[in-house]
């Protein structure tokens, strides 16, 4: 085999998934431009997928469609004071533009609540102009100082939804909304198990009122923030002045939105399913669900497998790896590398007994089955696979779930890999607290599983119910 072996789980999680990111063909660092990566074909492919999936659910939901330009004026981001202190030492500034120095420096697009601001402030006069429904497909860039592919990288690309509505309660009703699409698409297409919660107020967006995320447990016990909804109140409002007339002939700050999933979640996939052979896909989310791989030795024998694998591949809507000059071993090591759900595969004693060889990539099990019921097997075992993947998911986040009653139960339990539920105030100093053994408080959560109030386990005050801490990308 030419391919390096890839490093076990166990003993360096994050060389194991470079390594299988790398042998994925889903990305590679972009050596030349610090801190980015290049989106291989295999990644991108799988994120073409996820952008359908939210896609759809965004314009079935009344949303359409916009871009807004990737410079914006860096006056913008100071007319929202929490929202440019925030963002502010991730700015990439653009100062020289057509060899002169611009009268006012561009920033590049962290994110876009300010231009949009401007824009909502010159598209809505009236209360029959609300709500607006918008999203952005884009990229942008938060200079980071440590990055890792899919993760945390400079550039990187996502979606950012930005709405206007008339009152609170229909802004918070569009939050919430939101937020249950990402979850759906994290369980159900994914097959990553997520918590829905709301973030507290040290951790939430700069410029919020409040902000929810879904957060996915992976196989080393970390949190990855999956999707963030945020209820932007009437800040970026007022601050762009971005008035609208009521049914009662008032004037009045409109109630904004905004909310965002990026090509972090092809790392999150990564994380929650990859085991030592490289990359594991949930067949809703690979590129490409199945391959057959002819295996002949001499030219009869190729002849009369490849017309059967033809006919096959034809019924079956799979890939034929008839590949020159390349062993059949090599070829099945390629498509586990890949992360493709099932390979078949297909010699002479096949052909003779009309029987044909599965194979899931999941558990490595083998299966002859009949060719004529191939089409109907297949089916079947990629709903199955899906189903598994999302429970074997399920229980390591269940399994790996822990109360603590004391903030050195906590810092022992995350230092485990655990996703540790405590009764916690929200407060910054009781999150600095908890930040002091690199943990942080991820989300408190919307449904409470556990044991309802109690007392914070750094103030002694009442809580209404324990957060969810852990250690996270």
């Amino acid at each position: 085999m030419t391919d390096s072996p890839i490093t076990a789980r166990g003993q360096d999680f994050a060389a194991w998934y470079q390594d299988v990111v790398l042998q994925g063909d889903m990305a590679e660092p972009a050596e030349v431009v610090k801190g980015c990566m290049v989106i291989r074909p295999n990644g991108y492919a799988v994120w073409e997928i996820l952008q359908r999936e939210l896609d759809n659910r965004f314009k079935a939901t009344g949303h359409q469609n916009i871009y807004l330009p990737l410079l914006i004026p860096q006056s913008f981001l100071k007319k929202e004071a929490e929202h440019v202190e925030g963002f502010s030492p991730e700015l990439a500034v653009v100062t020289v533009a057509g060899g002169k120095e611009l009268e006012e420096p561009y920033v590049i697009r962290p994110t876009s609540e300010t231009i949009v601001g401007h824009f909502f402030a010159k598209w809505i006069q009236s209360y029959r102009d609300l709500p607006l429904l918008y999203n952005q497909w884009a990229n942008v860039i938060r200079w980071e100082l440590r990055t890792r592919m899919f993760l945390r990288t400079t550039e990187f690309l996502w979606q950012e939804g930005h709405t206007a509505h008339s009152t609170h309660e229909e802004a918070t009703e569009e939050v919430l909304r939101i937020l249950d699409l990402y979850a759906e698409v994290a369980e159900d297409v994914m097959a990553m198990p997520v918590i829905k919660g709301v973030k507290t107020r040290a951790e939430k967006f700069a410029g919020a009122l409040k902000s929810f995320s879904i957060e996915a447990m992976m196989q080393n016990g970390m949190a990855l923030q999956a999707g963030t909804s945020h209820d932007l109140g009437q800040n970026f409002g007022k601050a762009f002045n971005v008035q609208f007339q009521s049914k009662e002939g008032k004037l009045d700050y409109v109630w904004q939105t905004s909310w965002g999933a990026s090509t972090r979640l092809v790392g999150g996939l990564i994380m929650t399913h990859s085991d030592d052979k490289g990359l594991v896909l949930p067949p809703k989310v690979a590129p490409r669900k199945s391959v057959l791989v002819p295996i002949f030795r001499k030219d009869e024998e190729r002849a009369q497998v490849m017309e059967i694998a033809k006919n096959l591949a034809c019924d079956l809507g799979v890939h034929i790896d008839a590949r020159e000059g390349m062993s059949p071993g090599a070829k099945f090591f390629h498509w586990e590398r890949l992360g493709i759900p099932v390979v078949f595969e297909l010699g002479p004693r096949d052909v003779a007994s009309n029987s044909i060889v599965m194979k899931r990539r999941d558990t490595g099990t083998k299966e002859i089955i009949r060719q004529s019921e191939a089409a109907v097997k297949l089916s079947a075992t990629l709903e199955t696979m899906q189903k598994d993947l999302h429970a074997a998911a399920k229980r390591r986040l269940k399994d790996n779930t822990v109360l603590a009653n004391s903030i050195e139960e906590v810092e022992s339990l995350v230092g485990d890999g655990k996703f540790v539920m405590a009764h916690l105030k929200d407060d910054p100093e009781t999150d600095a607290r908890i930040k002091s053994f690199k943990a942080s408080v991820r989300n408190i959560p919307l449904i409470d599983e556990y044991d309802g109030p109690g007392k914070c386990i750094v103030t002694g005050e009442n809580v209404g119910r324990r957060v969810v801490i852990a250690k996270s990308y």
